[in-house]
């Protein structure tokens, strides 16, 4: 009797020394997998710190703002304001230089020819059939070929932005800018910085604002503008984009930034007192910095969804798991 007894009691000890034995492995992979997923979920929470992080860009002196001396437009930004500055230095400015110098010719000769003294008895003619039709149809010819490109320049300044469009509401109020982001969850206030930040930064002075509209780059945008209280207008000269913000009307108009940069602006309507201290400053910037600047202000990008998966297990321990 107490040789089964001993027996019993051994054969006990060793099913308990196998139950942990074969618990043991089981329980460290489960602390290995916790481990790991609290690791991807620290990772996870970096990676948005990092991206969250952003640096604002520097103005380019000259680019983008108002230059000492200029004479002519701003350099352009943008495929309407290539097409715009080329038309006005290619066809209008040699169409009304070349009128300009044949009407100053027309005037000298008539005043040498037909004064008093060269020609003391004038001409009876009050009608001349060649000289009548030269002056309607060359005229009309110049309009064509003026109206063709202007026509063209309208129609690409209409072009209605594609669904996938970033939107973006720019509101002007008595005295400052506000950027609404509906896509993205952001508002921003705009306003304009004081002399000396500005020199500190970097930045023409009364052009400059602590807060800028920043946008990605090669990527349409839909600008829609609007008032809070009077006629204001959101006009930025490089990037050959002037639109009036009406209380109660909303404007909209496509806008394609060619190149990264800081591209400065003013409103562009007389909207009170402090009109000329509401300037604007738009921000290009690539995507990925675009996605980081979202980030930093606490918006989404459209479609995104944090999703944190827990980190595969070892492949040796994982096929443990269903032994124990």
């Amino acid at each position: 009797m107490g040789q089964a007894f001993a027996r019993m009691k051994f054969g006990f000890l060793a099913l308990m020394a196998a139950v942990f034995v074969l618990a043991t492995p089981q329980v460290s992979l489960a602390q290995e997998v916790d481990a790991a997923a609290d690791d991807a979920a620290a990772a996870t929470v970096e990676g948005a710190a990092d991206a969250a992080v952003y640096t604002p860009m520097a103005p380019t002196d000259g680019k983008g703002m108002p230059v000492d001396r200029g004479l002519t437009f701003q350099d352009q930004y943008t495929a309407d304001g290539a097409y715009a500055l080329w038309m006005h230095d290619w066809i209008l400015l040699p169409v009304i230089t070349a009128i300009s110098l044949f009407v100053l010719a027309l005037l000298l000769w008539v005043i040498v020819r037909y004064n008093r003294r060269a020609n003391p008895i004038p001409s009876k003619n009050t009608h001349n059939t060649a000289i009548e039709v030269i002056w309607t149809v060359i005229p009309a010819l110049i309009l064509v070929v003026i109206a063709v490109p202007s026509i063209t320049l309208l129609a690409r300044q209409f072009e209605t932005p594609p669904a996938d469009a970033i939107t973006i509401k720019a509101v002007g109020y008595q005295w400052y800018w506000g950027y609404e982001y509906p896509d993205h969850d952001i508002e921003l206030v705009s306003n304009m910085l004081d002399e000396n930040e500005a020199l500190t930064s970097g930045e023409p002075h009364q052009l400059a604002v602590d807060n800028r509209m920043v946008v990605p780059v090669g990527v349409p945008l839909r600008i829609q503008t609007t008032a809070a209280d009077v006629i204001h207008a959101f006009a930025v000269p490089s990037l050959w984009f002037k639109q009036d913000a009406v209380p109660g009307r909303l404007n909209e108009r496509m806008l394609v930034i060619d190149e990264p940069g800081v591209y400065y602006g003013q409103c562009s309507e007389l909207c009170g007192a402090l009109h000329g201290y509401m300037p604007i400053a738009v921000e290009a910037v690539p995507m990925e910095d675009f996605e980081k600047w979202v980030a930093s202000k606490g918006g989404t990008m459209p479609g995104a969804e944090a999703v944190v998966e827990a980190a595969p297990a070892p492949e040796g321990e994982a096929e443990a798991a269903p032994a124990a």
